[in-house]
């Protein structure tokens, strides 16, 4: 493969910055084939083997990236480790923590026809930069930590079974009418607006596979018309003849009573039984989630059911494969609540949108060791872009009815917003906006790729736009594992960009970067802006293999002057999932009024309140005991959904004890929810005269573990770095191509300062300090940019 040389770059015809010349004729240009298409087998070919040869040649017992401080003794084929993985649309993140502390990580195409494919070449090149065969050194983990999108593709991709839903008589619409909201779940803004083409989903569950029964509990869970054993057996005889392969039962207040969705199982099991071939699962509502509102807790239900069978048959080809790579251990998926469990006691629907909650708390604990609180998590990828907000230091906020495809759901996730704004994000001019530009939400994806790729993609994307303008090495992307083709982007954007608007391409590809830093920058603001916080309070995480890319340029539209670029920041959602703990939330509608303004009274009677925690705690005791933690191991933390009487919006509070002993504990917990309201949504819209109501009961139940730590190689006095190379970037259409400094990462040492503008190169990701800004690396060579005192 060849290698990356300066002599071997020229000045662009079209834009100065980069050109690929042959080697035997330094004179004559390279131009790409008019039939590149013909080709294009060829060319993936020809980079897979370009990929494993510098796999082959990857220089052993050194972690990916990493400096040699950061590196445990990995001559030791004795070394643990904890791996973490992180699938996305792209690329499949790896990364290893060893048990001294030594980090590796790796990076490979998402193998989308078989992602165990992809995860088993990652977890082998993970073992080579081990200095170990992979057999050996899969034998040397001890957790493997995996947030998956098995789910969601099969979400996606409608690859589930044929699924039945047995509700109560008169409710057989409630998902099909989707609190009329449903056309717009899940969509972003620009297709919402598009009212000529915006509709509703196709249901996972059709109208003629929903049955109703004559049942009824009222409001208080108390049985007001008994459930008719003969008609439950009428309904199922009915989705049976019409080839059902697994049911849904959600009853009316079952959340309160689950009597007679339990007693509905029991007669399907009894009628078809585990011995018969028409046995089929049985999913309960308020078993997967047991809280208000039907609609949700349907959703919840039919889509846990759902992508269930696929993920069973998935995860359980996967750790056979694990299993004769010799990794003996049960595989961990990672939650998005924020804990992980094992594959056998996790819920499919918990594994939704996992990866972006890891690189959270990732973030978390490189912020813990940075001595930063609130931080804004900035993960750039190759499809999306993620937004995560920790005040605190501590994964707090609660998103109460996630969107899940195109479902609303009521699962206790982390909230984390994302937007189609990632490096393969499409470039495109919106005719019907009088031919303005725009970028996403429609990706590349990993195949065909961006253009640059040379695999058959035809749009513009944002990684054509900074290879452009010369932010991008394209013979050391991926350290030198994927070639790129500079004149395929130049063209493509040229062709669909430059020529519409009657501009240069290199303004075109400027346009692409400025308008898609405006748009997170912008998303970022809101959602730090509509927790009741000060966005410039925060310190900004670059994550994502694009986010050290544009962290200078999405920071500025929030006014941050500090942005922390990790040392694995490509990789955040791996390293957050091979350090993440044992965790496990329980929930469970059930109102109380602890304060009732008319007499100013607080709830005097804990009883009921206590023996709901006391219910809850002990659920979630068992759980863990039944995976063979020991019990004073296992800590609790106790939340309420809150609210002011008649109002609508629900404020997550955290109890300071697990329990109440009086009315002095009441009071307490009603100041904690006045002062958190008044800081989210202002005092102003208080509303003391409605009371104070509990709505919901949580216990997270965690196993304490201590987190493998990083090992710092200690601080040294700010020195200027030298730069390796100079090369033409652009940082200001008006001034066109500059000569900048190129510096190697793995080069730098602690201590190092670097002056915008400038470009470092790291093995997995490129940094682009922007002009104004100042880069360092600290002792855990963490990348600190800030904004040059004037």
């Amino acid at each position: 493969m060849r290698r990356a040389q300066q002599s071997a770059r020229a000045p662009s015809r079209r834009t100065g910055a980069w050109r690929r010349r042959s080697p035997a004729r330094s004179a004559t240009p390279w131009r790409r084939p008019a039939k590149a298409q013909k080709r294009l087998s060829y060319r993936a070919a020809s980079q897979e083997r370009a990929w494993r040869a510098q796999r082959r040649s990857a220089p052993r017992c050194k972690g990916y990236g990493a400096a040699p401080e950061l590196r445990a003794q990995q001559e030791e084929t004795t070394m643990t480790y904890d791996v973490g993985i992180d699938i996305g649309g792209t690329f499949t993140d790896l990364c290893a923590i060893g048990a001294e502390g030594g980090l590796i990580t790796a990076k490979t195409p998402t193998t989308h026809y078989d992602l165990s494919v992809g995860l088993i070449r990652g977890l082998k090149d993970l073992g080579t930069r081990a200095g170990q065969d992979p057999e050996t050194f899969l034998g040397n983990v001890e957790a493997l930590r995996y947030s998956t999108t098995i789910g969601t593709n099969a979400l996606i991709e409608r690859k589930g079974p044929r699924l039945g839903l047995i509700t109560t008589a008169g409710f057989e619409d409630t998902i099909f009418i989707g609190r009329s909201r449903s056309w717009a779940d899940g969509m972003a803004l620009h297709e919402i607006r598009d009212m000529a083409t915006i509709a509703k989903p196709a249901p996972l569950v059709p109208p003629e596979m929903v049955v109703g029964l004559s049942e009824r509990m009222d409001c208080h869970g108390a049985a007001v018309r008994p459930l008719d054993h003969d008609e439950v057996r009428e309904q199922l005889q009915k989705l049976v003849d019409q080839g059902v392969q697994g049911i849904v039962v959600s009853l009316m207040w079952s959340f309160l009573n689950p009597a007679h969705e339990r007693e509905v199982r029991r007669i399907i099991e009894e009628e078809y039984p585990e011995e018969f071939l028409g046995s089929m699962p049985v999913t309960l509502a308020s078993e997967v989630s047991p809280k208000a509102g039907e609609y949700t807790r349907t959703m919840t239900a039919l889509v846990n059911a759902y992508i269930h069978g696929v993920m069973t048959q998935e995860l359980g080809d996967l750790t056979t494969n694990l299993r004769r790579a010799n990794y003996r251990r049960p595989l961990i998926l990672v939650h998005n609540t924020g804990g992980s469990k094992k594959v056998s006691r996790t819920r499919a629907v918990l594994t939704h949108n996992a990866g972006p909650v890891a690189g959270m708390y990732g973030a978390s604990l490189i912020g813990a060791q940075e001595g930063h609180k609130n931080i804004i998590f900035a993960d750039m990828g190759g499809t999306s872009f993620d937004i995560g907000v920790l005040a605190g230091g501590t994964l707090k906020a609660q998103d109460f009815i996630p969107v899940i495809d195109r479902w609303r759901t009521n699962i206790p996730a982390i909230e984390v917003k994302s937007i189609g704004a990632g490096g393969g994000s499409i470039a495109w001019i919106n005719t019907a906006m009088g031919g303005q530009l725009e970028v996403g939400p429609q990706s590349a994806g990993s195949v065909p790729g961006p253009a640059c790729y040379d695999q058959g993609g035809t749009y513009p994307t944002v990684t054509d736009a900074d290879l452009v303008l010369g932010y991008i090495n394209p013979d050391n992307y991926l350290g030198g594992a994927m070639l790129l083709d500079p004149d395929a982007s130049e063209e493509v954007i040229e062709e669909k960009i430059a020529q519409p608007l009657g501009i240069s391409t290199l303004e075109a590809a400027w346009r692409i970067r400025r308008l898609v830093d405006a748009r997170m920058g912008q998303e970022m603001f809101n959602e730090v802006a509509l927790k009741g916080h000060n966005p410039r309070k925060f310190v900004v995480f670059a994550c994502g293999g694009a986010g050290a890319g544009h962290a200078c340029g999405f920071a500025r539209h929030i006014g941050a002057n500090t942005v922390i670029v990790p040392a694995m920041s490509s990789v955040s959602g791996a390293f957050g999932a091979s350090s993440m703990e044992i965790r496990q939330v329980w929930e469970q509608s059930r109102s109380f009024r602890v304060f009732n303004f008319m007499d100013q009274s607080h709830l005097a009677d804990c009883a009921p309140l206590n023996g709901l925690i006391a219910e809850l705690t002990d659920k979630a005791m068992r759980d863990l005991k039944l995976e063979g933690f020991d019990e004073d191991r296992i800590g609790f933390t106790l939340e309420f959904d809150m609210r002011y009487g008649s109002q609508y919006h629900l404020t997550r509070v955290t109890a300071p004890k697990l329990g109440f002993d009086g009315v002095a504990d009441i009071e307490a917990l009603c100041g904690l929810f006045e002062q958190q309201y008044a800081e989210i949504y202002s005092p102003e819209a208080a509303f003391p005269s409605g009371g104070i109501n509990i709505e919901a009961v949580f216990v997270t139940a965690r196993v304490h573990q201590e987190p493998r730590k990083l090992i710092g190689a200690g601080d040294n006095p700010p020195r200027d770095a030298v730069a390796q190379a100079t090369r033409l970037a652009c940082f200001d259409p008006a001034q066109g191509l500059v000569e900048t400094p190129i510096h190697d990462w793995s080069a730098l040492a602690p201590g190092d300062t670097i002056a915008g503008p400038a470009i470092i190169e790291a093995p997995d990701t490129t940094y682009v300090i922007d002009p104004g800004w100042s880069y360092r690396m600290n002792e855990f060579r963490n990348g600190i940019v800030t904004v040059k005192a004037d």
